[in-house]
């Protein structure tokens, strides 16, 4: 268990993302780490490349086995020129190539004692039951964590053993709980008070807690972490402070993270009594039943050499009968668990088992390369022990032919590991699907290698359209797939394309550069939608994913959507006329570009992105903003004789006032930093306190300094704040933390102010590739024809904490008027017809057709026509060709190709909430 011998700084650029999720301790944890991979399959290639990617130390692939054909399907390392070679030296350059920090070596020997040794991590992927047990128990034995993963079909299996005595040092990914105090009081126990704005920051009872910048009971501030017991008020008690000073204002309190430990039991015991992450009972006992199916699998393949065929009713009835009579598993007491073994769901896993698929591959191989991280750097909770992951509602729907065995015989082509599963003719199907993904990230590169594997887009009328503007930055390697360091600086999507077309030549695959908003509608517009029979989003904001939704709503397209947080991932799918639409959070809506008061930051900050935000505007201040109006004026002055003479004084006022006491020399430049530091963290502080001294009071009798308005104190420059390097967030971050100091609010480090000035949104490959893999789970559905609303799920994870859960998606909401009903799926079609009809034309036609008296009609926001009008104002519309009518009122003409005009109508009699279908005017 030797951990390798690194001299290598952490490159902080390049896992920049990643460290926001991890840490730096577990960061350089894992670049030292050597990891032992066997078994290169799909579930194996997934494996290596997340752990390459987000950098492991070493990692050793172990797998002497041929290349064959099933393989392809989801082993995107491998292609056909490397049938009947061995996986592992045939995937060792390009696993090399993903990480050029990460040493990949191949063992070719059988996996022995002596061998394990060397390793922190032993990972076996697609292994007989005999070698893991083997293994399982030599690793038990010497403490070196082991972890066993698989896929049969469309269900997964996880097994975790880090052995008896494993201390976790940070359980979970969530920063330490830190609150503003309103006061401590004196006595035993000391009681502390939150301010209001505080109240929603959960403490627990026991939690141990340190605090800060206290001003009176200085004795706490610093003082050994204490543990806490909440009252019902919300208050806490803190122990005795009896002795201590009397508290006069300010500080912080903050959790203090506790190390956890945990017991594995081995393989050979967990075998028989399986604990199973899971959320109910009912998962409980579907979670033991999978369990039994995987050990009868092995029981099948031990005794026959094979796995069962592709929907073979007679092997699947044989696997049930290895199930059947298989020992009972055992409880926590030891006693045998009297559960009623699910033979369909056996069954049915037994007919599905003999395929490989690139989605349960990425689902499986990212939480099995998580697990690994979690046994290497000590951070976040392992799983307690197994995991059972299906996703078996891909097959179809009740009532529907299940796959026959003749379809599903091997092909000798790339797509035999899936068509083992679908059938020959929905591979069929999906080679001529059209799709639009949008955006080219991390989930946008796992998505584009799962459409290539699966053989989306690639024969006939089918293809994948990528569209991302975005060029490719170093920060993006550690977790977007398809980038390598030669493609920095190059357009996402042409090297997404490139690169997928490398892992499938078949694959019909074009980019587009231009962003997808209202500014293009020319580019992605009524022809470009109607070619597309779906659309998968990738996108980093929610104001991205609501306009790509409303343009699939509008056109009625499937929208398959998915997004990550860290180790947090969710995965959607949204079907015309079954779900209901994509809806962002209202909380998320609401924040994702709201700006700071800007009194608030200037001053009366109360948390720590009040004071980067603070510092940010004085860097723009400073070093921005001036150089800014030197460049603009000199521009606007280079041709004097053409400028009139005021304009020239007004110019050249606006230069000197900026150019006027400039540094001329270093030492210049070091008295007026050390000014303005004056300046800016005391004589301003001291003129704030002036107007506003610390005991001010308010007419109603409550102190001025009170609630979220912390009273600020004046700093003394300290020569020891000096700092060699002069980059501009080093600059943010010492500002943020002056600024802090003054107000006596906890301060950001570096990595924390880059984070909320760059609001940088923490991502890791695994989280990527998970909830790309659940993604393309619902692109099999929407592909199959899947048209029941119970056949779909939304799905979430969050790998840190091992919780998983899907769900079937609500039904679109039903409106109703008078004899109507619809959805926010519907819409009112009129056809312009030969000549094109009048809009006295439109209103009869609504009237006629659907029973509705038009009270107001809308294109955009431009009024069309209102009931409310004068009759001389209203016949001046009625006899306007509609198109004529929205460019005279609009200035608009309809774009090339465009088909519709949609229009908003309201009627009479209507309630005051009633949202009518939108009406399409087709041209």
């Amino acid at each position: 268990m030797d951990v390798l011998e690194t001299s290598k700084s952490l490159d902080e650029e390049l896992y920049s993302r990643q460290m926001y999720v991890l840490g730096l301790p577990a960061m350089q944890r894992i670049q030292g780490a050597k990891v032992l991979l066997s078994g290169l399959q799909g579930l194996g290639a997934e494996v290596a490349k997340n752990l390459v990617l987000m950098g492991v130390g070493s990692l050793t692939l172990h797998d002497p086995h041929p290349t064959c054909w099933s393989d392809l399907a989801a082993q995107f390392f491998l292609s056909k020129r490397d049938l009947e070679r061995s996986r592992a030296e045939a995937c060792q350059e390009l696993v090399a190539k993903l990480n050029g920090s990460v040493q990949v070596c191949i063992h070719t020997g059988d996996l022995t004692e002596d061998l394990l040794l060397d390793f922190q991590v032993v990972v076996l992927t697609a292994s007989k039951l005999e070698e893991q047990l083997k293994v399982g128990t030599l690793c038990h034995k010497h403490g070196v964590c082991f972890l066993v993963a698989d896929t049969w079909g469309l269900v997964g299996q996880l097994f975790c053993d880090f052995g008896e005595d494993f201390t976790v040092q940070d359980p979970t990914e969530a920063e330490p709980l830190t609150a503003a105090i309103q006061h401590i009081t004196q006595g035993s126990p000391g009681i502390l008070t939150l301010k209001k704005e505080a109240n929603g920051q959960y403490f627990c009872s026991g939690d141990l807690v340190t605090f800060s910048g206290i001003e009176g009971m200085v004795e706490l501030n610093d003082c050994a972490p204490r543990p806490i017991h909440v009252q019902e008020d919300g208050t806490l008690e803190i122990g005795d402070t009896t002795t201590f000073s009397c508290y006069l204002r300010g500080g912080a309190v903050t959790e203090v993270k506790r190390p956890k430990t945990v017991s594995h039991e081995p393989l050979d015991a967990a075998l028989l009594q399986p604990r199973v992450v899971a959320q109910s009972p009912q998962e409980v006992h579907r979670a033991h039943c999978l369990h039994q199916a995987f050990r009868a699998l092995h029981k099948f393949h031990h005794h026959h050499g094979r796995p069962p065929r592709p929907w073979d009713p007679v092997d699947a009835d044989m696997v049930v009968g290895l199930a059947r009579a298989l020992e009972p598993l055992k409880g926590t007491e030891g006693e045998p668990l009297e559960e009623p073994l699910d033979e369909v769901l056996v069954r049915t896993v037994a007919l599905s088992s003999a395929g490989t698929l690139s989605p349960m591959a990425a689902i499986l191989g990212a939480m099995a390369a998580q697990e690994v991280l979690k046994a290497i750097s000590r951070k976040f909770m392992p799983l307690d022990q197994w995991l059972y992951f299906d996703a078996l509602d891909c097959l179809p729907e009740d009532g529907k032919p299940l796959p026959n065995p003749e379809d599903c015989i091997p092909r000798g082509c790339r797509y035999d590991g899936q068509i083992a599963v679908f059938g020959a003719g929905f591979q069929k199907k999906l080679s001529h699907q059209h799709y639009l993904l949008v955006g080219a990230g991390a989930i946008g590169c796992e998505l584009l290698k799962n459409f290539a594997l699966v053989g989306l887009g690639t024969r006939g009328s089918g293809s994948v359209t990528v569209a991302d503007m975005d060029h490719i930055e170093r920060s993006n390697l550690s977790r977007q797939f398809l980038f390598r360091p030669q493609d920095i600086g190059r357009p996402k999507a042409e090297v997404a394309a490139e690169a997928a077309l490398r892992l499938n030549s078949d694959l019909q695959v074009t980019s587009f550069t231009h962003q997808l908003d209202p500014s293009t509608e020319d580019i992605y517009g009524d022809n470009f939608f109607s070619r597309m029979d779906g659309v998968a989003a990738a996108l980093d904001s929610f104001q991205a994913r609501r306009y790509v939704a409303v343009r699939c709503t509008h056109y009625l397209k499937p929208l398959l959507e998915a997004g990550t947080q860290g180790t947090l991932g969710h995965a959607s799918v949204f079907m015309p006329h079954v779900t209901e639409p994509y809806r962002a959070p209202a909380s998320a809506t609401a924040s994702e570009d709201a700006p700071y008061p800007v009194c608030t930051v200037r001053h009366f900050p109360s948390t720590v992105e009040h004071t980067v935000q603070w510092a940010r505007d004085e860097f723009e201040g400073l070093f921005h903003l001036a150089a800014e109006t030197i460049n603009h004026h000199q521009q606007a002055l280079t041709s004097l004789a053409d400028t009139d003479r005021p304009q020239v004084l007004t110019l050249l006022q606006a230069v000197l006032g900026v150019l006027r006491e400039r540094p001329q020399t270093w030492q210049d430049c070091v008295v007026w930093a050390l000014g303005h530091w004056q300046l800016r963290f005391c004589y301003s502080i001291m003129q704030l306190l002036k107007h506003f001294p610390p005991d001010k009071v308010l007419e109603d009798g409550t102190l001025f300094w009170s609630g979220s308005k912390r009273c600020p104190q004046p700093l003394e420059f300290d020569a020891s704040q000096d700092n060699d390097s002069n980059f501009h967030m080093d600059f943010v971050a010492a500002a943020a933390s002056l600024r802090a100091q003054n107000y006596g609010i906890l301060p950001a480090n570096r990595m924390q102010s880059k984070r909320i000035v760059g609001r940088i949104i923490p991502a890791i490959a695994t989280t990527s590739a998970a909830v790309a893999g659940l993604v393309v789970l619902e692109l099999y559905k929407v592909v199959g024809g899947a048209q029941s609303l119970g056949a779909f799920r939304h799905s979430y994870l969050h790998l840190a904490e091992n919780r998983f859960s899907r769900w079937v998606p609500h039904a679109p909401a039903i409106q109703t008027f008078h004899h109507l009903k619809w959805t926010c799926w519907d819409r009112l079609k009129v056809p312009a017809g030969q000549p094109e009809r009048n809009l006295e034309s439109l209103l009869a036609h609504l009237q006629e057709q659907h029973g509705l008296r038009v009270r107001m009609l809308l294109y955009g926001r431009a009024r069309l026509y209102s009931a409310a009008w004068p009759p001389e104002k209203q016949a001046q519309h009625l006899s306007l060709r509609v198109t004529e009518l929205v460019q005279r009122v609009t200035g608009q003409v309809p774009l090339p190709g465009q088909r519709v005009l949609v229009l908003e109508l309201s009627c009479e009699g209507e309630e005051e909430d009633t949202i009518f279908p939108p009406l399409h005017y087709e041209l």
